[in-house]
């Protein structure tokens, strides 16, 4: 049985997120993967729609390795560094040769 698109609006709206963090492999269930020099950046996520909620605005990383890979992005509530979920990027995969890298608020989005 699957939800409706508006019982899937309803329980991603009911998930409290305000940082996205970047992964160098699926970061699972628990946060695995992170990369600690990019931190947990502030992020808003716009209301739900379609079965998604899409980054509001881009999130720049900096403190990065030169070029390092960065595949998955994961979500995060600061008030006791509460891993959320996380999934793959698309796209640009990887840290410029300064170390920083921008999560795209165009393409970054969660699911239910």
């Amino acid at each position: 049985m699957g939800f409706s698109v508006t019982a899937r609006n309803q329980a991603l709206d009911g998930v409290t997120v305000d940082r996205v963090s970047l992964h160098s492999g699926d970061p699972g269930t628990t946060g695995a993967n992170y990369i600690a020099g990019g931190g947990k950046q502030a992020a808003t996520f716009n209301a739900a729609g379609s079965g998604e909620r899409v980054l509001n605005a881009d999130v720049a990383f900096t403190g990065l390795g030169a070029s390092q890979a960065v595949t998955h992005f994961g979500v995060w509530l600061a008030a006791g560094d509460v891993f959320k979920c996380g999934t793959s990027l698309t796209g640009d995969q990887a840290a410029n040769a300064a170390g920083e890298y921008t999560l795209k608020g165009t393409t970054t989005k969660i699911t239910a």
